[in-house]
């Protein structure tokens, strides 16, 4: 007999576990980085989705688009200032923002999902008040934080069987302006109001790493705080780090920072002893492996 055919079906076998723990559950996966760019990573991507569907679970991406904004408002002739390394958005900056991210590539997304046999559905933080902002920093113009969520429209999509696909664009509280909202801070948003059982960060790095450049495979929200206090923590990091306090604060379950260029490294996190990348949750005992 074929021993390929031999580990398919082991590897299926190994998964049950896995597949009845996240029967249910709510899982969603900030989208974004190289693997955005790249066809056939979005149609692999794509397909873990629909899988995780498929399998009993409820999961939502919230994706980003940056190189694709700069490629447009360059091409626009729009100029971005900066202030402390953070782009301002001004009015025709966020109109451009919303355009891309909305129209572009939200319904790439969507339409590689629909590929893969999925259902899928685009929107924004602006349907259905699914997010509603206030100005995160009055310097940066229209960058948004949320102060308000409204998920219904997110359980209703579940209930038919669809999965959600955000674009990280927002309402405003005052005068319903659109604000942009970094997709880390979207996706950690929409899990703590969805009460998610895991909120998966794609990067193009490998996870949080100690002072030996080893990745940590589990942290405790302390020992988190402690590694950005000496500074081992650091840079990009930081803000996703601090997403994922924020998020179990608010009563995710676990969160997780894995390297979105491995192939299939959602489902590795999931439904592998092993898991993929760093895994950070509440200040309960560590657990083994196979209790991630």
């Amino acid at each position: 007999m074929n021993r390929d055919w031999i580990a398919t079906a082991r590897t299926l076998s190994e998964a049950l576990p896995y597949l009845q723990r996240y029967t249910g559950a709510v899982v969603v996966v900030k989208f974004g980085g190289n693997a955005m760019g790249d066809e056939a990573a979005m149609a692999e991507f794509a397909r873990d989705i629909v899988l995780m569907r498929q399998v009993g679970m409820n999961p939502v991406v919230v994706h980003g688009g940056g190189p694709m904004i700069n490629d447009l408002l360059a091409r626009l002739g729009i100029k971005s200032e900066f202030v402390r390394g953070k782009r301002v958005t001004d009015k025709a900056t966020v109109e451009v923002v919303e355009m891309v991210l909305t129209g572009l590539v939200n319904k790439r997304i969507v339409q590689a999902i629909m590929d893969e046999g999925g259902r899928a559905v685009g929107l924004s933080g602006k349907d259905d008040d699914l997010m509603v902002c206030e100005a995160d920093d009055p310097e940066l113009g229209f960058v948004g934080r949320p102060v308000e969520m409204n998920v219904q429209v997110l359980r209703d999509l579940f209930t038919a069987g669809i999965i959600p696909v955000v674009a990280p664009v927002a309402t405003g509280m005052e005068a319903n302006e659109t604000f942009n909202v970094n997709g880390d801070t979207a996706a950690g948003a929409i899990a703590g109001a969805l009460q998610a059982d895991r909120l998966l960060l794609l990067t193009d790095v490998s996870g949080v790493k100690n002072e030996a450049g080893e990745v940590i495979t589990q942290l405790t929200p302390d020992e988190v705080r402690e590694l950005t206090a000496k500074g081992v923590i650091a840079g990009g990091m930081i803000p996703k780090t601090e997403t994922a306090l924020k998020a179990i604060d608010e009563g995710v379950r676990a969160v997780v920072i894995l390297d979105g260029r491995v192939p299939n490294a959602c489902l590795l996190e999931l439904f592998t002893d092993h898991g993929a990348g760093s895994l950070i949750r509440s200040t309960e005992p560590r657990v083994k492996p196979r209790e991630r």
